[in-house]
Protein backbone atom coordinates (compact mmCIF):
# COMPACT_ATOMS: atom_id res chain seq x y z
CA UNK A 1 0.00 0.00 0.00
CA UNK A 2 1.31 3.45 -0.95
CA UNK A 3 1.16 6.32 1.47
CA UNK A 4 2.24 10.06 0.73
CA UNK A 5 3.43 11.54 4.10
CA UNK A 6 3.12 15.86 3.94
CA UNK A 7 5.22 16.79 6.61
CA UNK A 8 7.53 19.42 6.78
CA UNK A 9 9.74 18.18 9.65
CA UNK A 10 12.40 16.33 8.05
CA UNK A 11 13.10 14.78 11.62
CA UNK A 12 9.44 13.18 11.02
CA UNK A 13 9.81 12.40 7.78
CA UNK A 14 12.75 10.43 8.42
CA UNK A 15 11.71 8.75 11.56
CA UNK A 16 8.09 8.16 10.23
CA UNK A 17 9.09 6.63 6.40
CA UNK A 18 11.34 4.00 8.40
CA UNK A 19 8.53 3.28 10.56
CA UNK A 20 6.40 2.42 7.94
CA UNK A 21 8.43 1.20 5.32
CA UNK A 22 9.55 -1.76 8.10
CA UNK A 23 5.10 -2.15 8.51
CA UNK A 24 5.40 -2.97 4.77
CA UNK A 25 3.95 0.27 3.37
CA UNK A 26 5.58 2.67 0.38
CA UNK A 27 6.26 5.89 1.53
CA UNK A 28 6.90 9.22 -0.25
CA UNK A 29 7.53 11.79 0.97
CA UNK A 30 6.26 15.31 0.51
CA UNK A 31 7.66 19.15 2.57
CA UNK A 32 5.56 21.45 0.83
CA UNK A 33 2.19 21.52 -0.22
CA UNK A 34 3.42 22.03 -4.13
CA UNK A 35 5.25 19.08 -4.26
CA UNK A 36 2.43 16.94 -2.79
CA UNK A 37 0.10 18.22 -5.68
CA UNK A 38 2.46 17.50 -7.77
CA UNK A 39 2.55 13.85 -6.90
CA UNK A 40 -0.57 13.49 -6.20
CA UNK A 41 -1.01 14.58 -10.30
CA UNK A 42 1.55 12.18 -11.44
CA UNK A 43 1.15 8.84 -8.58
CA UNK A 44 -1.07 6.84 -7.31
CA UNK A 45 -2.04 6.57 -3.68
CA UNK A 46 -3.72 4.20 -1.28
CA UNK A 47 -3.63 6.94 1.93
CA UNK A 48 -2.49 10.67 2.50
CA UNK A 49 -1.08 11.50 5.86
CA UNK A 50 -1.24 15.10 6.27
CA UNK A 51 -0.25 18.13 8.18
CA UNK A 52 -1.88 21.10 8.51
CA UNK A 53 1.38 23.55 8.71
CA UNK A 54 2.92 23.57 6.00
CA UNK A 55 5.29 26.21 4.70
CA UNK A 56 3.98 26.73 1.77
CA UNK A 57 0.17 26.43 1.62
CA UNK A 58 -2.21 25.87 4.65
CA UNK A 59 -3.47 21.74 4.88
CA UNK A 60 -6.57 23.08 4.86
CA UNK A 61 -6.37 24.37 1.85
CA UNK A 62 -4.82 21.52 0.40
CA UNK A 63 -7.42 19.16 1.82
CA UNK A 64 -9.68 21.03 -0.21
CA UNK A 65 -8.07 21.05 -3.34
CA UNK A 66 -7.78 17.50 -2.80
CA UNK A 67 -11.02 16.89 -1.85
CA UNK A 68 -12.77 18.60 -4.97
CA UNK A 69 -10.63 16.79 -7.44
CA UNK A 70 -12.76 13.70 -6.09
CA UNK A 71 -9.57 11.64 -5.43
CA UNK A 72 -10.66 9.06 -3.51
CA UNK A 73 -8.12 9.01 -1.19
CA UNK A 74 -8.67 8.59 2.52
CA UNK A 75 -6.82 11.22 4.65
CA UNK A 76 -5.57 11.13 7.99
CA UNK A 77 -4.48 14.98 9.52
CA UNK A 78 -1.15 14.71 11.72
CA UNK A 79 -0.85 17.94 13.24
CA UNK A 80 0.02 19.76 16.21
CA UNK A 81 -3.06 21.53 16.29
CA UNK A 82 -5.06 20.32 19.20
CA UNK A 83 -7.91 23.20 19.66
CA UNK A 84 -11.32 20.77 19.27
CA UNK A 85 -12.68 23.66 16.83
CA UNK A 86 -9.44 22.69 14.33
CA UNK A 87 -10.67 19.14 14.29
CA UNK A 88 -13.75 20.24 13.50
CA UNK A 89 -12.76 22.23 10.63
CA UNK A 90 -10.34 19.25 9.42
CA UNK A 91 -13.09 16.80 9.03
CA UNK A 92 -15.68 18.93 8.25
CA UNK A 93 -13.14 19.81 5.13
CA UNK A 94 -12.58 15.71 4.57
CA UNK A 95 -10.38 14.17 6.58
CA UNK A 96 -10.97 10.53 7.27
CA UNK A 97 -8.95 10.88 10.69
CA UNK A 98 -7.20 13.29 12.81
CA UNK A 99 -4.19 12.85 15.26
CA UNK A 100 -2.40 14.97 17.48
CA UNK A 101 1.61 15.59 17.95
CA UNK A 102 2.86 13.89 20.15
CA UNK A 103 1.30 10.64 19.06
CA UNK A 104 2.27 7.25 19.62
CA UNK A 105 3.45 5.17 16.90
CA UNK A 106 1.75 2.45 17.42
CA UNK A 107 -1.54 4.29 17.42
CA UNK A 108 -0.80 6.10 14.11
CA UNK A 109 -0.17 2.69 12.66
CA UNK A 110 -3.36 1.54 14.05
CA UNK A 111 -5.15 4.34 12.81
CA UNK A 112 -3.50 3.94 9.43
CA UNK A 113 -4.71 0.35 9.11
CA UNK A 114 -8.06 0.78 10.43
CA UNK A 115 -8.57 3.39 7.53
CA UNK A 116 -7.14 1.25 4.80
CA UNK A 117 -9.17 -1.61 6.17
CA UNK A 118 -12.89 0.63 6.11
CA UNK A 119 -11.72 2.26 2.39
CA UNK A 120 -10.81 -0.64 0.87
CA UNK A 121 -13.08 -3.52 1.83
CA UNK A 122 -12.20 -5.40 4.46
CA UNK A 123 -7.75 -4.67 3.78
CA UNK A 124 -5.83 -7.59 5.49
CA UNK A 125 -2.67 -8.06 5.47
CA UNK A 126 -3.58 -10.90 2.61
CA UNK A 127 -6.03 -10.12 -0.27
CA UNK A 128 -6.90 -13.19 -1.54
CA UNK A 129 -8.38 -13.89 -5.22
CA UNK A 130 -9.01 -17.52 -5.89
CA UNK A 131 -5.09 -19.29 -5.58
CA UNK A 132 -3.53 -15.61 -6.04
CA UNK A 133 -2.90 -13.71 -2.94
CA UNK A 134 -1.18 -10.22 -2.07
CA UNK A 135 0.71 -10.14 0.91
CA UNK A 136 0.67 -6.24 1.63
CA UNK A 137 3.07 -6.62 4.11
CA UNK A 138 6.00 -8.49 1.85
CA UNK A 139 5.16 -6.94 -1.22
CA UNK A 140 4.58 -10.25 -2.73
CA UNK A 141 1.93 -11.49 -4.80
CA UNK A 142 2.01 -15.59 -4.14
CA UNK A 143 0.37 -18.51 -5.74
CA UNK A 144 -0.94 -21.26 -3.77
CA UNK A 145 1.45 -19.47 -1.25
CA UNK A 146 4.64 -19.66 -3.07
CA UNK A 147 5.78 -16.33 -4.42
CA UNK A 148 5.04 -15.47 -7.84
CA UNK A 149 8.49 -14.23 -9.53
CA UNK A 150 7.32 -10.66 -11.28
CA UNK A 151 9.27 -8.18 -12.64
CA UNK A 152 8.71 -4.88 -11.13
CA UNK A 153 5.85 -2.71 -13.10
CA UNK A 154 3.97 -6.31 -13.83
CA UNK A 155 4.10 -6.54 -10.07
CA UNK A 156 2.56 -2.79 -9.80
CA UNK A 157 -0.43 -3.75 -12.03
CA UNK A 158 -1.02 -6.93 -10.47
CA UNK A 159 -1.40 -5.27 -6.87
CA UNK A 160 -3.76 -3.05 -8.41
CA UNK A 161 -5.55 -5.52 -9.62
CA UNK A 162 -5.43 -8.11 -6.51
CA UNK A 163 -6.44 -4.80 -4.30
CA UNK A 164 -9.92 -3.72 -6.74
CA UNK A 165 -10.82 -7.49 -7.13
CA UNK A 166 -14.16 -7.22 -8.96
CA UNK A 167 -14.19 -3.72 -9.28
CA UNK A 168 -12.95 -1.80 -13.08
CA UNK A 169 -9.51 -0.27 -12.99
CA UNK A 170 -9.03 2.76 -15.07
CA UNK A 171 -6.20 2.28 -17.94
CA UNK A 172 -5.17 5.70 -16.93
CA UNK A 173 -4.93 4.18 -13.04
CA UNK A 174 -2.90 1.59 -14.40
CA UNK A 175 -0.26 3.82 -16.18
CA UNK A 176 0.04 6.13 -13.53
CA UNK A 177 1.43 2.99 -11.20
CA UNK A 178 3.50 2.06 -14.42
CA UNK A 179 5.31 5.60 -14.61
CA UNK A 180 4.94 6.70 -11.20
CA UNK A 181 7.76 8.97 -11.30
CA UNK A 182 7.94 10.62 -15.08
CA UNK A 183 4.05 10.04 -15.31
CA UNK A 184 5.12 8.93 -19.20
CA UNK A 185 5.32 5.52 -20.43
CA UNK A 186 4.49 4.18 -23.84
CA UNK A 187 0.95 4.42 -25.41
CA UNK A 188 0.69 0.37 -25.63
CA UNK A 189 2.34 -0.01 -22.25
CA UNK A 190 -0.83 -1.20 -20.51
CA UNK A 191 -1.74 -3.48 -22.94
CA UNK A 192 1.09 -4.74 -23.32
CA UNK A 193 1.64 -5.79 -19.46
CA UNK A 194 -2.05 -6.78 -18.94
CA UNK A 195 -1.59 -9.08 -22.24
CA UNK A 196 1.22 -10.84 -20.55
CA UNK A 197 0.23 -11.34 -17.28
CA UNK A 198 -3.10 -12.35 -18.55
CA UNK A 199 -1.60 -15.43 -20.45
CA UNK A 200 0.90 -15.85 -17.09
CA UNK A 201 -2.35 -16.27 -14.84
CA UNK A 202 -5.08 -17.92 -16.60
CA UNK A 203 -2.96 -21.33 -15.95
CA UNK A 204 -3.99 -20.38 -12.14
CA UNK A 205 -7.28 -19.71 -12.35
CA UNK A 206 -7.64 -16.11 -12.73
CA UNK A 207 -8.03 -13.77 -15.80
CA UNK A 208 -7.78 -10.08 -16.60
CA UNK A 209 -11.28 -9.09 -17.89
CA UNK A 210 -10.94 -6.20 -20.46
CA UNK A 211 -14.02 -3.94 -20.39
CA UNK A 212 -14.14 -1.07 -23.54
CA UNK A 213 -13.83 2.26 -22.69
CA UNK A 214 -13.64 1.52 -19.06
CA UNK A 215 -10.55 -0.80 -18.21
CA UNK A 216 -9.61 -3.93 -16.32
CA UNK A 217 -10.97 -6.43 -13.82
CA UNK A 218 -9.65 -8.88 -12.26
CA UNK A 219 -11.84 -12.28 -12.33
CA UNK A 220 -11.88 -16.01 -11.62
CA UNK A 221 -12.16 -18.01 -14.42
CA UNK A 222 -15.32 -20.20 -13.80
CA UNK A 223 -14.15 -23.71 -14.03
Amino acid sequence: MRILLIEDDPVLVDGLHYTLSKTGYKVTAAMTGAVAEHLLGVQEFDLVVLDLGLPDLEGLDLLNNIRQQKLPLPILILTARDDPNDKVKGMQAGADDYLTKPFELKELEARIHALLRRCYGGFQNDVVVGRLALNTCENQILFDGLPLPLLPREYAVMEVLLLEAGKVVSKNRLAQRLAPKTGTIPDNAVEVYVHRLRKRIEDYGITIKTLRGLGYMLDVIDA
